[in-house]
């Protein structure tokens, strides 16, 4: 007589033990059981951006779950495309992504606005999520809530005034203080030079914040100031201690910071030459002296005899101020220095240039806009873009032509004449 156990009659035995051996499983197919809290765990090995092989797992609450959580990492796998080798969360790698990138290879106030953006927008909302789990729609979500959240709301801004308003009174409109497109923009691009560092470094396989695309903000160009408006800046600064910085703005398109932060040594009045090799920016409270905005915008040019005359008779003018305020004075070899000697506060100079466009007759125009004057004047005079280019120091060529070479009416009006004549 045979005996049958739970487990069968002996004669089923090798049946079993060939049916146990069909159902091992090979390398890389990955293995798939219960936990002891119901849910079921899949684990494989597969490749690293380290370049190394590390076991992953996959849960789900069905057997089914945890299966095509399985296959797709192994068809990833299969694909060539490997996953994260850190287990970082976005906040993790956020702070490693400051300190080790943007403050070893930007500058100051460019490492000030990273930083501000990652505390007060990127870590409060993707902090905790698994920098190797992010994907497009965490992004696209991000992205939609930054831009539909009140930011007055958000930082309690009515709530710490004396006289609370909007979001802060009961029962009260909130003022719906949205960032700008803009920020956003910002904001997004921000994330994603970030990501995109997470991917040359192979901590992760590829950039997710590349796949959503934001707004871009619309530009309203402004072509600087016409030739006559451009004499009178010069004739209404005649008088003023800054004559020659504003020669120096229309002539050459400096910057502000670059026009505060140029030193006298950068400056060869024989050979008539000018250096750009620093500028001056307030970062953190202070003033800082740092880098050219970027590499293109560290540069030589040749003065003309107006730039000459004017930083000439600057000069004179600073040898006589360094007298009167002796011994007070401050030496830093500025060109454009406060009455001390000291760096100027760039915010000061808007006073001067205030009296300057009043004088002038010039509405609201920026300081800012005599670099614009410059690019456009020399466009007007037929100077080819790729000199004005490295005449102002512009990164890229698009920049000069798309930004700033915008034909007026006049120009628009000679050259459909001539396409008239032409066809008559």
């Amino acid at each position: 007589m045979t005996t049958k156990t739970a487990l069968g009659t002996p004669e089923e035995e090798p049946k079993r033990r060939t049916n146990r051996r069909a159902r091992k499983r090979s390398n890389g197919e990955g293995t798939i059981y219960q936990r002891k809290d119901g849910r079921y765990e899949g684990a494989v090995f597969v490749l690293t951006t380290a370049g190394t092989y590390k076991r992953v797992r996959a849960y789900g609450r069905t057997h089914e779950e945890a299966r095509k959580k399985l296959t797709a990492l192994i068809s990833q796998a299969d694909q060539g495309i490997p996953v994260a080798s850190e287990n970082w969360t976005m906040a993790e790698y956020l702070a490693y992504w400051l300190k080790h990138i943007v403050m070893e290879e930007r500058r100051p106030k460019t490492y000030q606005g990273y930083e501000s953006v990652v505390r007060l927008h990127l870590v409060p909302v993707l902090g905790k999520k698994r920098l190797g789990k992010l994907n497009a729609q965490d992004v696209r979500m991000f992205i939609n809530r930054v831009r539909k959240e009140c930011q007055c709301c958000k930082h309690g801004w009515d709530a710490s005034r004396e006289q609370p308003k909007c979001c802060a009174l009961k029962g009260g409109t909130c003022c719906e203080s949205h960032l700008s497109t803009r920020m956003v923009q910002s904001i997004h691009a921000i994330l994603r030079n970030a990501v995109e560092s997470a991917v040359r470094e192979e901590i992760i396989p590829r950039n997710v914040a590349k796949l959503v695309t934001v707004s871009v903000p619309s530009y309203k160009v402004n072509r600087g100031l016409t030739t006559e408006q451009a004499r009178r800046v010069l004739r209404a600064s005649e008088q003023d201690r800054f004559h020659a910085l504003y020669v120096l703005a229309l002539c050459l398109g400096l910057r502000r910071g670059e026009l505060l932060g140029l030193r006298w040594e950068d400056i060869d009045l024989d050979a008539g030459t000018l250096e750009v090799v620093q500028t001056l920016q307030r970062v953190n409270g202070e003033l800082q002296f740092v880098r050219p905005k970027t590499e293109s915008s560290a540069r030589t040019v040749p003065l003309p005899q107006i730039c000459l005359d004017a930083l000439r008779e600057h000069r004179k003018r600073q040898f006589a101020e360094r007298s009167d305020a002796w011994p007070d004075w401050k030496d830093h070899g500025l060109v454009f220095p406060s009455r001390r000697g000291t760096p100027m506060e760039p915010d000061n100079l808007r006073r001067s240039w205030g009296a300057i466009r009043k004088a002038a007759g010039l509405g609201d125009m920026r300081l800012h806009d005599l670099r614009h004057t410059c690019v456009s004047l020399l466009l007007d005079l037929g100077v080819p873009p790729h000199v004005v280019r490295e005449i102002v120091g512009h990164s890229d060529i698009e920049v000069t032509m798309t930004i700033y070479a915008h034909a007026s009416l006049d120009e628009k009006r000679k050259a459909l004449g001539k396409l008239g004549s032409a066809l008559s």
